[in-house]
């Protein structure tokens, strides 16, 4: 958790905006496909705004859809320079999946990515994968699971991302980014390893959870033989927001948190700070370029521990107060902290970039709740979402921070970890996920 836009440990919130309401595709004449037959496969499709029988309303603020389109039914625009579900306005719901490859042939892996691209492009304008969920071949299972039919789009947004592990397979060796590194270990970590890492990820954002459920079980199933899930993460309350004029979503302790996190409209922070750039990668990673990296981690709570600790002690910890958010010695939430006035220790100080050398990182974190441990206490916390141009410099030198003195330890524990890269987005219909980075043999 955090209260800064630079804090590892934080995140923020946004509004919610849902989409036009998606119709099963119209099917032409009656006899049954190849594909009806054989299940979902690469064969292009059309992929616009428009459903059939229904039409996908969107609107931009340059990459990203206009936060103001939260009460308007707008969706979310699959196609751009970067990937939606990064700047975008933070949605209300997470689905996070890591993968692991299990082919070895390169050929089809990369027709699953292509595959994969084309069913992220149907499911966030809100239609269903390849011929849907019905009326199909009656001896064939059905391309879409159909669980999301005559919901809306609820400004799902699909984000892939390959992981350190990928590049030891398919001659992708020469192709690492520098700045795509390994996470070192760090103090207090408990890190449950098959919950950490993944040749790839998906993280699926919508404002109903079923339709963010619905994506990664389709994804998960067209892959099936190809790839498989080795960890997934549900989150619900998004703790991170990209649109600051919003109210500051709280965390699971009840603070308000990322008071200070990168808008999505701030073009030069993002640029600064976020998007990857050529320097940043090496002579044979300019594929990276308008991408960005990502560092997942699961942060457990001890709640039972901390809601029987002091309000005085709660709010030195953070170093804001429990109502309004203001930093020690101010009024409100958004009063320049005093960072000298808080306790040396104090979560907020550590984390904020006068602390770090100007250290700023993009979060987009999620809190989860995953039954009980067993002993009676709760199994939640924070999942922890951060983008930023280079790990290096983001999140890595900030969390040795954090780590070595920040009283908000006693009460956290961070137990999975995996940094991915994430590639600039799909330019257009012809394009699809990752096809810069396979281009020299794909």
């Amino acid at each position: 958790m955090t209260d800064t836009p630079d804090s590892t440990n934080a995140t923020d919130s946004t509004n919610a905006t849902d989409g036009a309401c998606p119709v099963e595709p119209a099917r032409a004449g009656s006899a049954p496909s190849r594909r009806s037959l054989i299940g979902w496969g690469g064969a292009g499709l059309a992929l616009g705004a428009a459903a059939a029988g229904g039409a996908v309303a969107m609107t931009r603020v340059g990459n990203d859809v206009d936060p103001a389109g939260a009460d308007t039914g707008a969706g979310v625009p699959f196609h751009g320079p970067h990937q939606a579900g990064i700047a975008t306005a933070v949605q209300d719901r997470l689905h996070f999946a890591a993968f692991d490859v299990k082919t070895d042939d390169r050929a089809e892996f990369v027709q699953l990515l292509k595959d994969w691209t084309q069913a992220a492009a149907r499911m966030t304008a809100g239609q269903a994968v390849g011929e849907g969920a019905y009326g199909g071949l009656a001896e064939a299972p059905p391309d879409d699971t159909g669980e999301a039919l005559g919901l809306k789009p609820s400004r799902l947004t699909l984000t892939i991302g390959f992981g350190p592990s990928l590049f030891g397979k398919f001659d992708l060796a020469d192709r690492r980014p520098d700045a795509l590194v390994d996470l070192p270990a760090f103090s207090g970590d408990n890190l449950d390893r098959a919950r950490s890492d993944g040749d790839l990820c998906i993280q699926a954002c919508a404002d109903d959870p079923q339709v963010a459920v619905h994506a990664i079980r389709n994804l998960a199933r067209i892959g099936f033989g190809k790839v498989a899930i080795r960890w997934s993460q549900l989150g619900f309350g998004k703790t991170s927001s990209t649109t600051p004029d919003a109210q500051t979503p709280r965390n699971l302790m009840g603070f308000k948190d990322g008071t200070r996190n990168i808008a999505g409209t701030e073009t030069a922070r993002l640029r600064k700070f976020v998007w990857a750039d050529e320097k940043d990668n090496g002579p044979d990673s300019a594929w990276m370029t308008g991408g960005s990296y990502l560092v997942a981690r699961r942060i457990r709570m001890n709640i039972e521990t901390w809601d029987r600790t002091s309000l005085q002690e709660q709010e030195d910890i953070f170093g804001r107060d429990k109502g309004e958010g203001a930093p020690v010695g101010k009024a409100k939430e958004h009063d320049k902290p005093f960072l000298k006035a808080m306790k040396p220790d104090a979560h907020v100080r550590l984390a904020h970039p006068d602390s770090n050398d100007g250290v700023t990182i993009l979060r987009r974190g999620y809190s989860f709740t995953d039954g009980t441990d067993g002993l009676g206490r709760l199994e939640a916390g924070l999942f922890f979402l951060a983008y930023q141009r280079d790990v290096r410099k983001g999140f890595i030198p900030l969390q040795r921070s954090l780590s070595r003195s920040d009283a908000l330890n006693e009460y956290i524990q961070h137990v999975s970890s995996a940094v991915f890269a994430v590639p600039p987005g799909v330019r257009d219909k012809d394009d699809w996920w990752g096809r810069a980075l396979f281009s020299k043999e794909a």
